[in-house]
């Protein structure tokens, strides 16, 4: 925070500071943030500038309103460049004594062939970049079709209609990262991942309802009340509203489940009140709220969601699992295996680097990867 300080001035954000000054709001508003702002949003934004280190008065991170229809107003995100995440991993990587480096970027052609360099006219399919952080690789692959901005005809607009492979690999890049950094960079994404939420609303999205009638896509059916998961299918949930479920809910894998989706969508250090009004970041919300949940183990030991045990069983395993988190335990239990004959001391913390999320919240899958990563490593 110091070189913050050092260039800021009187408008430097310190790292004591809980709300922003008189001066500081000053030269918010004339960045573009107006009234419709919360003081939520506001807060939100001052911790994430104080944890990533960067400076919104120098326009290194920045508060971007975009309407949403549900809220009936701007609804402000954060948001920086790909050099801001740069900077932001050179300096963790620093700091940690890690080395940080970069296999050569990739680009996929639509029938599926990856190139180390894009030539043609024509958009690539997707990109690939790997980012190694202290001999840990974090691949990611951004779909062109996913990001591109586009104008009302559905032509590529800005820079995506002029550098098409350079912005597809700037979003490749920027989801490596954030794989590689969890802690420092989540929360806030770049400005070339969220181009494609100014695109115009296509008509596929509207969806009629009759007045005093009912949203069928905005309501669980009773199938998945039943299953325990209802908070995270059909639609996607912005923090708050994980947050009241988690506060609802007297089911601890449906927090589980709902950590798992605010990781994938990158809510987990977003401000959230919590049932007793306090203001948490949501990952920690989730952490603790799955604690409260957890059922006591047989022999009077007890477990949390975050895999940290005092040896006994999980609590989960009474009675019967959710299918997601039988797989889970499988591929966690392989990974710990492997662990062990391979004399990985604490696969805690290097899974939960990889992962970003702690071991016992990660879904099947994204074990398994890791698994296969390092015994690929270890071939």
């Amino acid at each position: 925070m110091s070189e913050i300080v050092k260039a800021g001035g009187a408008l430097a954000v310190r790292p004591d500071q809980t709300e922003w000054t008189p001066e500081q709001g000053a030269v918010l508003r004339q960045s573009g943030i107006d009234n419709q702002v919360t003081a939520e949003e506001l807060s939100a934004f001052l911790h994430l500038c104080q944890r990533t280190r960067l400076d919104p008065f120098s326009r290194q991170i920045y508060l971007i309103g975009r309407y949403d229809k549900r809220q009936q107003r701007k609804v402000y995100t954060p948001q920086t460049s790909i050099d801001g995440y740069r900077v932001i991993a050179h300096r963790a990587a620093a700091e940690a004594g890690h080395a940080l480096g970069y296999e050569d970027t990739l680009w996929c052609a639509k029938d599926g062939r990856w190139r180390d360099v894009w030539l043609s006219d024509e958009p690539p399919a997707a990109a690939k970049v790997t980012v190694i952080r202290n001999g840990m690789r974090f691949s990611a692959v951004a779909r062109y079709a996913e990001y591109v901005q586009t104008n009302r005809d559905g032509s590529p607009s800005g820079l995506w209609g002029k550098m098409r492979a350079t912005m597809t690999a700037k979003c490749a890049e920027a989801l490596a990262l954030r794989m590689a950094f969890p802690h420092d960079l989540a929360g806030v994404y770049t400005a070339e991942e969220m181009a494609q939420a100014d695109n115009p609303a296509a008509e596929r999205h509207l969806r009629k309802v009759q007045p005093g009638g009912g949203d069928p896509w905005a309501t669980p059916g009773p199938d998945a009340e039943q299953s325990g998961t209802a908070a995270v299918k059909g639609r996607s949930q912005p923090a708050q509203g994980i947050a009241d479920v988690a506060g609802t809910t007297t089911d601890q894998s449906v927090v589980k489940n709902l950590y798992r989706q605010a990781h994938s969508e990158g809510l987990l250090a977003e401000t959230v009140k919590t049932a007793d009004r306090e203001l948490l970041e949501l990952g920690a919300y989730l952490i603790a709220r799955g604690q409260q949940l957890a059922a006591p183990a047989p022999s009077g030991g007890e477990t949390d969601i975050t895999g940290n045990d005092d040896g006994v069983v999980d609590a989960e395993t009474v009675g019967e699992q959710p299918a997601e988190d039988k797989a889970a335990a499988q591929a966690e239990a392989e990974l710990r295996t492997f662990a062990a004959e391979n004399g990985i001391d604490d696969i805690n913390r290097d899974a939960e680097a990889a992962l970003g999320m702690p071991l016992d919240l990660a879904p099947a899958e994204a074990i398994r990867g890791l698994l296969s990563q390092l015994r690929g490593d270890a071939a």
